[in-house]
């Protein structure tokens, strides 16, 4: 196979990571008889620093003539001014909805060796592996936003907007995920105060029962849903939700594995002249993946951030851009062995454990993944 993917290392730890997934990239590359040109462009804090813009036409053009993007983070108190024109997150807001791309994808399990990293009690870990679905171009994020003074007082608002066709679609994504897992779906909202949320709730049943009869479908309301991800995470399959409370449940979510820095995520959808109602995840789409942290500006430069999420993006990305689950399969087995062998950073590192660098974690994977064997001589 022969693959573009543009890299966006962004701000903070983002290159860091980014390097990482890249080392990975190749390796694979190597290992499989493939050729992926990989390019950079600029997005985010760095972006405005260089360009004046968040998300330049340029970075836009790179990415639409992708089949895939690797993004580190963006942001940090640099840019936090909140008048400010333009912010590093308004980049990665234009991008996705540039792209298309309305589902945001967030597996979530608990490695046996990073167990007690994890806040949580280890017998509540037992069994965890769930999926948060998120949807990722509509809602409050993209309303229509006002700040004004009315009598002398200052006032803002923010629209939340659902249309029934923006559901569906992300609903059909997470019944098809749930096909291939466990065949449950728990839709989260919050339909006993928000009209969006009672739209969300009649649209989510008459997908399932029309198309997906073999799903299990539960409805449970957000705030009751962040307790049962502490109180009985083990019990969720998949989890399918609104732009909002996708974004905080799933950063609550990312704590049953220890560290956000062993998190993945997918953005996957459509390119804009080929939007569907019913588009769900295929190989062959633009896919945007990075891990759920931040950029983590306190640490960046020092090589100590965990590229473990990142790493893990690529996995995801070999999956759903490209179609290559083996690849894939191999990343995420190479993980696990590094896990398992404790080559990890400071953040998973126990009490007077050795901890590695971020480039030595990427050496690591790189080594296990060559200990797994070459796909194109076996």
């Amino acid at each position: 196979m022969h693959a573009t993917i543009t890299l966006l290392p962004g701000d903070g730890i983002g290159p860091e990571v980014v390097a990482e997934g890249a080392k990975v990239l190749q390796a694979v590359a190597r290992r499989s008889g493939h050729t992926f040109d990989v390019r950079e462009a600029l997005m985010g804090g760095c972006a405005i620093d260089q360009v004046g813009s968040s998300l330049p036409d340029e970075t836009v053009a790179l990415c639409r003539s992708s089949d895939a993007i690797l993004l580190g983070a963006v942001g940090g108190p640099k840019w936090d001014n909140p008048r400010a024109t333009d912010r590093p997150e308004r980049g990665l807001l234009g991008l996705r909805k540039a792209l298309g791309l309305f589902a945001n994808i967030r597996p979530v399990a608990v490695h046996p060796s990073v167990i007690a990293a994890s806040p949580l009690r280890a017998d509540l870990l037992q069994g965890v592996d769930l999926l948060v679905v998120r949807e990722l171009t509509g809602g409050i994020y993209f309303g229509a936003k006002t700040r004004e003074t009315v009598d002398g007082e200052e006032r803002a608002s923010d629209l939340c907007i659902y249309t029934a066709g923006e559901i569906e679609r992300i609903v059909r994504v997470a019944c098809e995920l749930a096909r291939g897992r466990r065949g449950k779906v728990t839709s989260v909202d919050k339909a006993n105060v928000l009209e969006t949320s009672r739209l969300w709730r009649s649209v989510t049943s008459r997908v399932v029962a029309e198309e997906y009869p073999d799903i299990q479908l539960e409805h449970v309301l957000v705030d009751a849903a962040a307790m049962h991800l502490l109180r009985r995470p083990a019990d969720f399959d998949v989890l399918v939700m609104e732009n909002m409370f996708g974004d905080i449940l799933s950063d609550e979510a990312s704590m049953l594995a220890g560290s956000m820095g062993l998190l993945p995520s997918a953005s996957l959808g459509s390119a804009p002249d080929d939007m569907e109602t019913k588009q769900k995840p295929a190989p062959g789409k633009i896919g945007l993946y990075e891990p759920i942290h931040g950029s983590a500006p306190d640490i960046a430069g020092r090589g100590i951030a965990n590229p473990l999420a990142t790493i893990l993006s690529v996995a995801l990305l070999l999956r759903y851009s490209l179609g290559l689950d083996e690849e894939a399969r191999a990343v995420e087995a190479a993980v696990n062995t590094v896990l398992e062998r404790r080559q990890v950073t400071p953040d998973l590192a126990a009490a007077g454990e050795q901890a590695c660098t971020t480039a030595e974690v990427g050496d690591a994977v790189v080594a296990a993944l060559a200990e797994i064997g070459d796909p194109v001589q076996a």
